[in-house]
């Protein structure tokens, strides 16, 4: 008889952590969304407008695994917009068709090039080795920038003062922790002209109203919030540690913080609507540059769900308006 490996914590549908320390990923939800987690091979014909390679780019200190998105080129330099995965730290791939279809769509409307980050995983590789992941992607663009490494597609086509971050749920996270290294660093002739989080997974130890008030979603429920942070965050630590809570009193100050523009993006039924204003305020206390944008009517990463944009009409709207936004946002900077 075979030993069953015990279950010492479980995220419904998404992901078993056993005794070993082993995880398994398998999805295990309602089958017809199933396709949404798996993954899309890299094709370099352009479809739809878009052709899509995935690389890694070495250094001696770091490897960064990459997704880039091309779209069909006119004559000039394109804007790179650098993108961190959501998955509350623990789940999610780069390569997954429910990215692939957002971010062919966002490569096109905002002609830039995407360079999608394969982030790892908690809690085999605990934070903050995925904002360490993203920092380091940023450092490559900087490399090939100075021409000590090549990547084709970069090399050619990409306008390197002018890159982006840009990151949905826990890649929002990602795209502040980033930021905030990124303005200690020489960069040149790399230039940060924006940041983009997209409905960050920013909380407190303590409940919010709106955790305790919104409707959940499958997108989002409190226990993912709960268990996806315990299984991301370092040992001993609490939803105040400053990746989760960098409005609060153990991260840095932001006024002390160089930032560059940010397009700071709610929505109106996010769980996490009322932690996610506290951090636009502190944004705007400290005298950053921060440019507020809610879509109503839907949920935390509601742009991600394939079936609600084309099915739900508001679904669908409202991510037409996020997307105009981004571009707006892009073409300003």
């Amino acid at each position: 008889m075979v030993n069953e490996k015990k279950v010492i914590e479980e995220v419904s549908g998404w992901l078993r952590v056993f005794e070993d320390g082993s995880v398994d990923r398998t999805w295990t939800g309602p089958p017809e969304v199933k396709f949404m987690s798996e993954p899309v091979p890299p094709h370099d014909d352009f479809i739809n407008g878009v052709a899509v390679k995935d690389v890694v780019l070495t250094n001696e200190n770091s490897n960064s695994r990459l997704r880039i998105y091309l779209p069909q080129l006119n004559d000039n330099k394109l804007p790179v917009i650098l993108h961190f995965h959501g998955g509350g730290f623990c789940i999610s791939q780069a390569d997954w068709f429910m990215y692939y279809t957002v971010y062919t769509r966002l490569a096109r409307v905002t002609k830039s090039i995407i360079i999608s980050v394969f982030l790892p995983l908690s809690p085999e590789h605990r934070l903050p080795a995925a904002c360490d992941a993203g920092f380091a992607a940023l450092l490559r663009l900087r490399d090939i920038s100075r021409q000590q490494l090549n990547e084709p597609w970069l090399t050619e086509y990409a306008d390197f003062s002018r890159i982006f971050l840009i990151g949905d749920s826990s890649g929002g996270n990602i795209v502040h922790q980033v930021a905030v290294r990124a303005g200690e660093e020489d960069l040149s002739p790399v230039r940060l002209a924006g940041a983009i989080p997209i409905h960050p997974g920013f909380v407190r130890s303590k409940r919010s109203k709106s955790e305790l008030e919104q409707e959940q979603t499958p997108f989002l429920t409190l226990d993912m919030v709960d268990k996806f942070i315990g299984l991301a965050l370092p040992v001993g630590s609490n939803k105040d540690h400053p990746i989760t809570c960098p409005m609060g009193d153990v991260a840095a100050a932001v006024e002390e913080l160089k930032l560059p523009p940010y397009l700071y993006c709610m929505a109106d039924k996010d769980l996490l609507k009322d932690t996610e204003m506290e951090f636009y305020e502190v944004m705007k206390k400290g005298g950053k540059d921060v440019e507020l944008f809610v879509n109503n009517g839907v949920g935390h990463s509601f742009y991600l769900n394939k079936i609600a944009v084309e099915m739900d009409p508001v679904t669908g709207s409202e991510t037409e308006k996020l997307f105009e936004a981004i571009a707006e946002f892009i073409s300003k900077h």
